[in-house]
């Protein structure tokens, strides 16, 4: 039996998202008194429509983040490994690629892994804001999380740019990958744990593939939004 819609669309997991967010980023500068600079990175292009409303609540930048999974060589859709634009990569712990095969094979998996990902960033980086990473809280948003890879290898990407502290953030992720997630990053926030998770797709109502030019529109948005606003 598949589990009911937890929320309508990738917006409104966003829009509670971002609340819970905001809250424990208030905790967070009560206690510190001070306002450490805020970053929403979110990893495309499933991520924007959520991370759009946290960035927006917060008042601060978005930008992105690009991971890919790294494909097994003879099952694409069964993910050995996630990697960045700029190069992180993790590796399965789970014994899903033969360590006998050549290492040639899992090096063609990880440069085709790597080229989507640099693609995917050309496309996004001339809508992105120039941002100043070091000292700031990373908030990283992504739609949901299943395997955790994608989002691992991001947090290990942005731990290389003196950021503060890195918050892993989603509307949905499986119970048993929180322990492994609070490992990455300095605080994880997620909405819903379900024990029993089949696929992100099957917790929202509405799971329509996000295309590039939507995506950059979110980008572009909130760009404009802060041009407007007086802080």
């Amino acid at each position: 039996m598949l589990p009911s819609p937890l929320f309508a669309n990738r917006t409104q997991a966003g829009e509670e998202l971002a609340k819970v967010v905001q809250a424990n980023l208030h905790q967070k500068r009560t206690h510190l008194g001070i306002e450490p600079g805020t970053i929403v990175y979110a990893l495309p292009r499933g991520g924007l429509p959520v991370a759009a409303p946290v960035a927006r609540l917060l008042g601060c930048p978005l930008t992105v983040l690009v991971a890919k999974k790294i494909s097994h060589p003879e099952n694409p859709e069964l993910a050995i490994g996630a990697v960045t634009a700029s190069g992180e990569a993790l590796w399965s712990h789970e014994g899903k690629l033969d360590l006998r095969q050549s290492w040639e094979i899992r090096a063609a998996a990880l440069n085709a892994a790597m080229k989507k990902a640099q693609l995917q960033q050309a496309q996004f980086s001339p809508a992105c804001p120039q941002v100043n990473p070091k000292g700031a809280i990373a908030i990283l948003v992504d739609d949901g999380i299943a395997t955790g890879m994608t989002i691992a290898v991001a947090a290990c990407a942005l731990k290389k740019l003196a950021i503060a502290e890195i918050w892993l953030c989603s509307p949905v992720a499986p119970l048993n990958l929180l322990q492994s997630l609070e490992k990455l990053g300095d605080r994880v926030i997620v909405l819903a744990t379900p024990e029993v998770f089949y696929s992100v797709s099957n917790f929202y109502a509405a799971f329509p593939q996000v295309e590039t030019q939507e995506a950059l529109i979110y980008l572009q948005q909130q760009q404009e939004w802060l041009g407007t606003q007086k802080f």
